[in-house]
């Protein structure tokens, strides 16, 4: 919970949606926030909420999407949750959605309504809105001052004279031809330019509208003109309606520091944001912004099942025509790629950017102590992967060893490994130690498998010369190695065999910390198991009748001895028959 806790710290006060993500990285929950921050630092207040505390006891990692507004991060949730369904999310998993606008610009005379479904149909569509009032709203501007039908009956019809709305003075009641179909056309131009926010257009279109109706004569008709004028001035800012196509799209941001190179994508699809992937690397050298997209897109498109018909990028690759022949091959289609430089596509590349922007410098926090390790010890490659070793024993009974797998900082559990110890007896550490790091990269060169960039091992300089020792036995000296003593938190290296001792504060020991704690945790663990286990076949021996087979068999099948005292009678027996499971219940049970 404390390394949830600090990771808010990182969390930016600005509009966006979090993920809260289990041990698996599974997503279990998704919310938006008007600030980031905030939002989530109130699910560590004090609540007798149970949804709130059981979401906090499974999660291992918390997450962000950064938006440019509270509106956007709702439109975001929407999608996100329905791609990913997380298990505490009750709403929104249904067809429910926010609205759009549709203007059936297929018909003769087009109509405008609202809608909860995007289709390919020829219409035009307009939103999401949020809240649905919006979209009422708008609706009721363009019938009252456009004359654009809200119906959805044929025109013409059957009608003999209009509906209410027409008196009421909201439809220009084409459905009666009380309109041209020129001059209804005329108007959903203009609603078309209010509804699309170009209001600088639309006043001007209008004005002039006013002024010949003046001049005619005709004042009723310039004073409508007028009061649309005067009701576009008062909305002041620009309608944040969209214009929503199908596109699918993938959206890439692009951020650099050094040779640290982050990238952030939004995968757009049928008009929809519905995913999103952060991507973080190291360059080995010095290479052009451009060079470095380029061999990225390569890469990620051969990887990449669901291809885009557009991809927006913040600057152009630099073998762009490479790119999109291997493009054309994956799609067979014609796959273009943008660099946008106004409109609503640039909008979103500079959004993807502030999101890369925000994942380097977070993966540049989290690479600090890398990078002081790196220069303490005067290393070749910056230090990505550091396996940490441990030995436990007590009086030599037992003995086992564990190797723990550290990569960017991060634990890497997969790749943990326990060793039992062969060659060495009696409580001798320092041996254990040579004998699993022996075998350990023994097995490496054989299998042919890169080597860590550092080995930590527990301890001092005893436990340092004897991975040294172990390591130049198998022909590989070179491999950087370091120990770390417990009693002072002295770090020896070969070439500092008076020891380092770093501030409390250095992030470079906080991580050597946490590899060597962890490295112990998961040695003592095995060391523990393998105890129980002895103990486990030892009170077992006591038994008349109970030979290697059954033996294994009760072992397969029960983990201690408490297990096979709770067994029924009628399981027992089962396995290793009645006699010998009247036996065991005596002898365990006295």
């Amino acid at each position: 919970m404390s390394d949830l806790k600090s990771k808010i710290k990182n969390l930016p006060k600005k509009p966006g949606i979090y993920f809260f993500k289990d041990r698996e990285g599974e997503v279990i929950y998704i919310g938006k926030a008007q600030s980031l921050k905030d939002r989530v630092k109130s699910y560590f207040l004090p609540t007798s909420d149970a949804k709130i505390k059981k979401i906090l006891s499974e999660t291992e990692e918390i997450d962000f999407i950064l938006t440019d507004s509270a509106k956007e991060a709702a439109f975001l949730e929407n999608n996100f949750i329905r791609q990913h369904q997380p298990k505490f999310n009750l709403r929104l998993k249904d067809d429910k959605s926010f609205p759009y606008l549709k203007l059936t610009l297929q018909e003769k005379f087009p109509a405008i309504y609202l809608t909860r479904r995007v289709e390919e149909d020829g219409a035009k569509y307009f939103g999401p809105f949020s809240p649905a009032q919006e979209a009422r709203n708008t609706i009721h501007l363009s019938s009252k001052y456009f004359g654009i039908r809200t119906c959805q009956e044929a025109v013409p019809g059957k009608r003999k004279r209009p509906c209410l709305d027409f008196d009421l003075k909201l439809c220009s009641a084409p459905c009666v031809e009380y309109i041209s179909e020129s001059d209804y056309r005329d108007s959903i131009k203009n609603a078309l330019l209010f509804l699309e926010g170009k209001t600088e257009e639309l006043l001007k279109v209008l004005k002039k509208k006013m002024q010949e109706a003046a001049a005619s004569q005709e004042f009723e008709q310039a004073a409508h003109w007028r009061d649309i004028i005067h009701t576009i001035g008062e909305i002041k800012a620009k309608p944040k309606l969209i214009s929503v196509g199908m596109e699918n799209k993938d959206i890439f941001g692009y951020s650099r520091e050094n040779k640290s190179v982050a990238l952030y994508v939004f995968f757009m699809r049928k008009g929809k944001v519905i995913e999103s992937e952060d991507i973080f690397f190291q360059e080995k050298e010095e290479i052009s912004d451009k060079e470095i997209l380029s061999n990225h897109l390569k890469r990620f498109y051969k990887q990449i099942k669901s291809l885009p018909d557009k991809i927006l990028l913040p600057f152009a690759p630099e073998d762009k025509d490479g790119i999109l022949k291997m493009l054309l091959k994956l799609k067979r289609t014609k796959i273009e790629i943008i660099v946008p430089r106004k409109g609503e596509n640039k909008k979103l590349v500079d959004l993807a950017s502030s999101n890369a922007e925000i994942l380097l410098r977070k993966k540049y926090e989290g690479l600090a102590p890398l990078m002081q390790i790196k220069e303490l010890f005067n290393l070749k490659s910056f230090p990505e992967r550091i396996e940490g070793f441990d030995i436990s024993n007590i009086g030599g009974e037992e003995s086992v060893g564990s190797l723990v797998v550290f990569e960017n900082g991060k634990p890497q559990k997969n790749d943990y490994r326990k060793y039992k110890i062969q060659a060495v007896t009696g409580p001798n550490d320092v041996a254990s130690l040579q004998e699993v790091i022996r075998r350990r990269y023994k097995r490496h060169l054989e299998e042919k498998k890169a080597l860590p960039d550092l080995i930590l091992v527990d301890g001092g300089k005893g436990q340092l010369n004897a991975a040294v020792g172990a390591l130049e036995d198998l022909g590989i000296g070179h491999q950087p190695v370091v120990s770390l003593a417990k009693k002072e938190e002295t770090i020896f290296a070969p070439d500092r065999k008076k020891g380092i001792k770093l501030e409390r504060t250095s992030p470079a020991l906080k991580l050597f910390q946490n590899i060597r704690d962890e490295a112990h945790r998961f040695a003592l663990s095995f060391h523990r198991l393998r105890r129980e286990k002895r103990s486990f076949e030892s009170r077992l021996d006591r038994i008349p009748g109970l030979g290697k087979k059954r033996k294994a068999a009760l072992l397969d099948k029960y983990k201690d001895i408490e297990a096979i005292k709770n067994a029924s009678p009628e399981d027992l027996t089962k396995i290793i028959g009645a006699k010998t499971a009247l036996a065991i219940l005596i002898e365990l049970n006295k």
